[in-house]
Formats: structure tokens, C-alpha cells, sequence
């Protein structure tokens, strides 16, 4: 049996009410759990000329939110342009041709075009298709898994991999570096600990197709990342949120920032300094809502648990030591850490 795709049944005529699978619980329906107003979300800008300044900034973020916009990070928005269209153009293929690169999570094979990459106890399905791709390093990228159509997808990731693969290790590197130094560690502590030039680039595409009820489904769950820094661009829609003081914030579209999460594997290094950010997707009712998103991942067997001058007999570990690999299964799991 195929999977049901949830941009086909969002743009079938006869869809007025969401389906019982897409109606959330209660207590995590949107209309009961609105974000507080009011409150905004750091935003910081890499130009920033006192570099102490910079680093304070980036890590208060982290500690105190897990999550910032990054401005003046030297990126072309022209690049975003790109990326962004022929990540349209994938979604506005026929169905069948975009059924040619299904995944099978179930099976282990995460790469491709996909519905649902999580467990659900009450098996609540999230409103979103997604596609699925390693970006770096290019050993363990799979081109067979990279659309053929529309042709611009291949086309570009012939200059995507030389150049916006170059601007997201670039900018991987300058965060984590103010990261190693929030925590008054050696610049390169944390690029090292996480593999150092074998780190890994994940990209996410996200599409959330317009939903009959917004207001009793979710797009993404709440959740963490399991990466240790996830990167990430939208359209003009909004509707990503973030847990702060057990309240969410909505995050505000802001052209050409980039949504910095510190995810799992960051936290743990950290023992706990910088926290890993709740959050969770919602829909619109009018609009599809797309977001390109690239997880920063150490390899399989990298690994990971709180570093040493991090912890002492007044502040012990907070965190087991395993490999990503054996983390990365609990966590798709929902199996104790």
C-alpha cells in the first residue's frame, strides 16, 4: 500500500475537514496552546565588530533560548533564491514522478522523498512531506537519491555542492567557534569534538501544503533536533515556534536571516550549558509554507558526552557517553538515552 501524500490530499477538492489522523490531541491543538505575544526571539548579526560582544551574544542566545536568527552572515540571497525554487519545482511535480524517490524509514533508507519521519504514540500524522538528502561530505553522497526533475535540482547541486555545501561549512564553523568560546573553550573544541572534517550536512526540505483546520493540527510535532546544529532558510510564511519559559514564540519571517537551533548532540557536549530548542511547525490555512533546513551531524561512530572542562564533582555529567549512531537510534526510537 502506498503512502498517503499529504499535498495530494491538500489539494483534492473534496478535503474541507482534516482527516482523524491530523487532529491533534487537546492540549497540542494550536487554538489551546497559542504563543504568548509580545516577545521576540534573539536576532544577532555576525558583523558585529567587537568580536567579545559577538560571542557573549551567541552564547546567551544558546543557553537562554537554544535558538537564534543570524543576520549579515555573508551568504548571496541570490543563492537562497535558488535553493528555494528548485525546491518548488521537486514539489510541483507530478505525483508519480516524485514518487520515484520514496524513502522506506522503516527499512533504514531515510534519503528520498518522504510523509513522516517520526513515532507517534497516539499515531498522529504530521502535515508535511519533506525531501531528504546528505549534502557532505561528498563520500557519502548518493545522487541516485537526487531528482532527475526537474533538471535545475541536479543542475544546481553541481554548483549547490560547491557552494552553498562551502557556505554552510563555513558558517558551521564560525558558530561553533563562538560557541567554543562562550564556554571558554579553544575555538576548535567543538568542530573537533563533532568530527571536525568529517562532519556531516543533512539537507530537509519541508513542504506544508494548505490545511482545512490549522487550528487542530500541527505540521511538526514538538520536538528537538538530534543534530548538533540545524541551519535553516523559509518562504515568507511563518509558523515555526519555539518553547521559552513554558510558553511558545512564534518566530517572525525575516528575509535572508538564517534560523540557527542548537540541537541534542550540542547539548550534551555543552553538559547542559546550551540548550537543545523545543519546537514545532505550524500551518496556514492559505498558503503553503516551505522550509530548507540542514542538520549539522557528526559521523556514526563519533563519539559524544559532555566534555571534560565542563564538568566537575559540584557539577557533574548530565549525560550518558555513545556514539551518534547508538543516540540517533534511541531518539528515532523514543528509547531511554
Amino acid at each position: 500500500m502506498g503512502v498517503e501524500r499529504i499535498q495530494t490530499l491538500a489539494f483534492s477538492n473534496q478535503l474541507k475537514e482534516l482527516p482523524p489522523q491530523f487532529i491533534r490531541p487537546v492540549n497540542e491543538r494550536p487554538e489551546n496552546t497559542k504563543a504568548v505575544e509580545g516577545v521576540t526571539v534573539p536576532v544577532i548579526s555576525l558583523s558585529q565588530p567587537h568580536h567579545h560582544l559577538l560571542v557573549r551574544e551567541v552564547a546567551e542566545a544558546a543557553s537562554q533560548w537554544g535558538f537564534f536568527l543570524l543576520t549579515n552572515h555573508g551568504i548571496s540571497p541570490w543563492l537562497f533564491k535558488l535553493l528555494q525554487e528548485v525546491g518548488e519545482q521537486f514539489f510541483a511535480l507530478p505525483q508519480k514522478e516524485k514518487e520515484a524517490y520514496a524513502n522506506d524509514p522503516s527499512n533504514g533508507n531515510f534519503e528520498g522523498y518522504g510523509t513522516k519521519m517520526t513515532k507517534n504514540l497516539e499515531e498522529k500524522v504530521e502535515w508535511v512531506d519533506y525531501f531528504f538528502h546528505i549534502m557532505a561530505p561528498s563520500s557519502k553522497v548518493n545522487y541516485d537519491k537526487w531528482p532527475k526533475n526537474p533538471p535545475s535540482y541536479r543542475n544546481f547541486n553541481l554548483y549547490f555542492l560547491k557552494e552553498y555545501n562551502k557556505e554552510m561549512l563555513r558558517l558551521t564553523n564560525e558558530v561553533l567557534e563562538l560557541l567554543s568560546e562562550g564556554l571558554e573553550l579553544e575555538k576548535k573544541t567543538l568542530k573537533s569534538s563533532l568530527g571536525d572534517e568529517k562532519i556531516e550536512l543533512e539537507m530537509k526540505i519541508n513542504m506544508y501544503p494548505p490545511c482545512p483546520q490549522p487550528e487542530l493540527a500541527l505540521g511538526v510535532e514538538p520536538h528537538t533536533d538530534m543534530s548538533a546544529l540545524t541551519l535553516l532558510v523559509s518562504n515568507e510564511v511563518s509558523g515555526l515556534q519555539i518553547w521559552k519559559d513554558n510558553k511558545w514564540v512564534a518566530v517572525d519571517y525575516l528575509q535572508n536571516a538564517i534560523f540557527v537551533h542548537i540541537g541534542d548532540q550540542l547539548e550534551i557536549l555543552s553538559n547542559g550549558k546550551y540548550k537543545s530548542v523545543l519546537h514545532r511547525s505550524l500551518v496556514n490555512k492559505e498558503c503553503k509554507r516551505m522550509s530548507w533546513a540542514v542538520f549539522v551531524v557528526p559521523p556514526h561512530e563519533v563519539v559524544i558526552g559532555p566534555l571534560p572542562p565542563l564538568f566537575n564533582d559540584h557539577d557533574p555529567p548530565k549525560f550518558s557517553i555513545k556514539t551518534y549512531a547508538e543516540y540517533r537510534h534511541c531518539k528515532f526510537n523514543k528509547l531511554p538515552q
